[in-house]
């Protein structure tokens, strides 16, 4: 796009756009997402920038009114897999505390991390960090009633004086009148998490609804809510809940966070814009799908809050209906007997961690007949990654992690591809084993289905949602 096309779009106030970049405004100081609705500044007056953490460090502050750091992120195939976005995601997941952890944990050198790092986003990783701690802190701020000193803490600074510091030099103001200026939250631990439209929320409802894990998930009318369990950067547990539902009107879901884990709001928006994919991209998709995806568009790839969990939904999966599956994984849930308190009676316990369900022996889930063959595949995921060999989450490598399953006894290419495609939001892992996809294409192998598969690239976990939904299989 040339700066005729970026002002266009954010003169049409383009939903699609959102996020894609953010306008600095020369006359005011202030930069905006394009979905803004304040009088649209003169051409000669914007600056056009990739990034929030690009547009602050040219010095401008966030608007008030659109918020920024509600804007959705860009897509896993935009960014197609680089070791720079691995390094973006591990920030956005507040997974790491500073560019030397961020470099470790990537394997790689601080300098090399900070040449690709400013290739791909203009800025160096520290820059980048430090923008979206102040970004946490400034929604923190804005939807929580957290006393400061605890926001401060939360958003990753690590001392109330130096987030007073970087507050004032970036934003001009100190917290506390950031908050008297904002306006006042509707409650608290409530968030809005932007999306670009068209969303089928009612299909992602239904599709979790299929899948709810007794006692872990429920679906009431147009919400979802679910318990959840969160390690963070230093392995200490959080445990709790979450409840979400839609506001079309706004392009957003509404998150309540319950209190016990305002700790890591940070690493739980996350999960929930992964788990909803909220930041896909409908409108490529829509191009390249064609006619598979009409007249249904919007349709979501269902993501993951915990990649052990997917693992376990997988190979509980093999060779069985959903129905069955879901009957094996809410045992294994049941045996874990991880309790967990709620508002809703439908919610008690949580679906155990990988650590937690290498404390099951093999007589108590061979007692629930759970196959020995299956148990055996689940322990050596749980291993791996409780090891830390294997991450099963959006800040993992694709071909890296696809190999190590595939590596491991007993997994096969539907596993491998089911997996990484909910919990790395790879977006082109197509199932062509899947035995609805082939049905539904009307091939009998895995390569027929591959062949008719390659006009979809690099969309295919799309097309298998959407040869689902066509087939009515959910």
């Amino acid at each position: 796009m040339d700066i005729e096309d970026y002002y266009q779009a954010l003169v049409s106030r383009d939903a699609r756009f959102d996020g894609r970049f953010f306008v600095g405004v020369t006359s005011t100081g202030i930069y905006c997402r394009p979905i803004c609705r304040v009088k649209t500044p003169r051409q000669a007056h914007c600056l056009f920038f990739n990034s929030a953490a690009l547009a602050e460090a040219q010095g401008f502050r966030p608007c008030l009114r659109c918020r920024p750091e509600q804007a959705p992120g860009l897509s896993q195939m935009d960014a197609k897999q680089t070791l720079a976005h691995q390094a973006a995601q591990l920030i956005k997941q507040a997974q790491v505390q500073d560019t030397v952890h961020l470099a470790q944990r990537l394997g790689v050198s601080e300098r090399h991390l900070r040449r690709l790092f400013q290739q791909a986003f203009g800025v160096t990783p520290s820059h980048y960090l430090r923008t979206q701690r102040l970004l946490m802190a400034k929604t923190l701020l804005t939807d929580t009633h957290l006393p400061v000193n605890k926001i401060a803490i939360y958003a990753g600074f690590g001392s109330t004086t130096q987030f007073y510091q970087h507050f004032k030099t970036y934003y001009q103001l100190t917290p506390s009148t950031w908050r008297r200026n904002s306006f006042p939250p509707v409650a608290a631990m409530l968030f809005k998490l932007a999306y670009r439209p068209p969303l089928d929320w009612a299909h992602l409802l239904s599709y979790f609804k299929t899948r709810c894990i007794k006692g872990v998930e429920r679906v009431h009318e147009q919400s979802y809510s679910r318990t959840v369990a969160l390690l963070d950067a230093r392995g200490k547990l959080h445990e709790g809940w979450i409840s979400l539902s839609t506001d079309p009107k706004q392009h957003a879901l509404q998150l309540t966070i319950s209190d016990s884990l305002e700790a890591v709001i940070p690493q739980v928006i996350a999960q929930v814009r992964s788990l909803c994919d909220l930041d896909c991209e409908p409108d490529l998709i829509h191009k390249a799908l064609g006619e598979l995806a009409n007249p249904a568009t919007g349709l979501r790839v269902p993501g993951a809050w915990d990649g052990f969990e997917i693992a376990a939904r997988a190979v509980m999966g093999q060779v069985v209906t959903v129905k069955a599956a879901l009957t094996l994984v809410e045992r294994i849930a049941e045996l874990a007997s991880c309790k967990v308190e709620t508002p809703y009676p439908e919610l008690y316990q949580r679906f155990p961690l990988a650590q937690d369900f290498l404390k099951i022996s093999d007589d108590t889930l061979n007692a629930y007949k759970i196959q020995p063959r299956k148990v055996e595949i689940l322990r050596n995921i749980a291993t791996l990654i409780v090891q830390g060999d294997l991450v099963l989450d959006t800040s993992a490598n694709y071909q890296t992690t696809y190999q190590q399953l595939i590596n491991l006894k007993g997994i096969g290419s539907w596993t491998a591809s089911y997996i990484t495609m909910r919990t790395l939001r790879w977006p082109d892992a197509f199932l062509g084993d899947d035995y609805w996809i082939k049905k539904l294409l009307k091939v009998s192998t895995a390569k027929q289905a591959e062949t008719i598969a390659q006009p979809w690239k690099p969309w295919r976990s799309y097309a298998v949602m959407y040869i689902w939904r066509n087939g009515a299989c959910t």
